[in-house]
């Protein structure tokens, strides 16, 4: 079975080889971007699967399909978690949310494998899922929480917190007047919660909001320390892997 890898960075792309190796799947070939990617298969015989990043350093993975005519089986690769997986539900595409879990890859080879020797060529409708990327579906995001205080239950605008973030097995918000509250939820469930443009998880511990950034500071091993308006509790780093996409997000 001959497998390749097209992610644009390349540690993400080296620990998914290394993944693969454990589950008896060799990914010799890793392509970084559009371009290397369509003069690869301009080039190469196509492989049975491809693991493919949506974004690309140079533009969505799609490009390739506009260019090349590829009938190898597709996994995607996506950050795009709050509204991506509507277009591969619609189009019944597997998927690996990032950073990819050991187990849910697993799962995802051996349902590959399963019908690999069945497999017919299936004409999928990339423009479709593309314009799902770009112009994703209107859904309604969280505008409010309500929390527990004392004997009283509180109203906290959305707009009213700078960061919500994990600390011993608690998950808290911290509004602009300098309060915390704990809520009852997860930094997880969040991820689906929150209005992407606004909110971004920087780490496993923070989400922090745009609008609350004062400044960012470059940090050791390549990182970000943020500082927001009134939050000065803890330092708030950008984990290293989240760096870039933390700058595009800003962009």
């Amino acid at each position: 079975m001959s497998v390749i890898i097209i992610e644009d960075e390349k540690p993400s792309a080296r620990r998914l080889q290394r993944m693969l190796t454990e589950l008896d799947m060799e990914a010799e070939v890793m392509l970084h971007s559009v371009e290397e990617s369509i003069e690869w298969f301009q080039n190469n015989e196509h492989p049975d699967l491809i693991f493919l990043d949506i974004q690309l350093s140079d533009g969505l993975s799609f490009e390739i399909f506009e260019t090349i005519d590829i009938n190898s089986a597709v996994i995607f690769t996506t950050a795009y978690d709050e509204y991506a997986l509507q277009a591969f539900k619609l189009n019944s595409i597997d998927y690996l949310l990032k950073p990819i879990d050991e187990d849910d890859l697993a799962i995802a080879v051996s349902k590959y494998k399963e019908r690999a020797p069945k497999q017919q060529s299936v004409t999928l409708d990339f423009n479709d899922i593309k314009k799902l990327l770009v112009n994703p579906i209107e859904r309604e995001y969280k505008k409010r929480f309500s929390v527990k205080v004392g004997q009283h239950l509180k109203l906290i605008n959305i707009d009213d917190i700078e960061c919500f973030y994990s600390e011993n097995k608690g998950t808290y918000a911290f509004t602009s007047e300098g309060r915390n509250y704990l809520l009852d939820t997860t930094l997880e469930q969040l991820e689906d919660e929150l209005e992407p443009h606004k909110f971004f998880r920087i780490s496993r511990k923070f989400f922090v909001n745009v609008n609350a950034i004062k400044d960012m500071v470059s940090y050791t091993n390549s990182r970000l320390q943020i500082k927001l308006n009134t939050y000065k509790e803890q330092d708030i780093i950008v984990a290293r892997e989240r760096v870039k996409d933390f700058k595009d997000w800003l962009a």
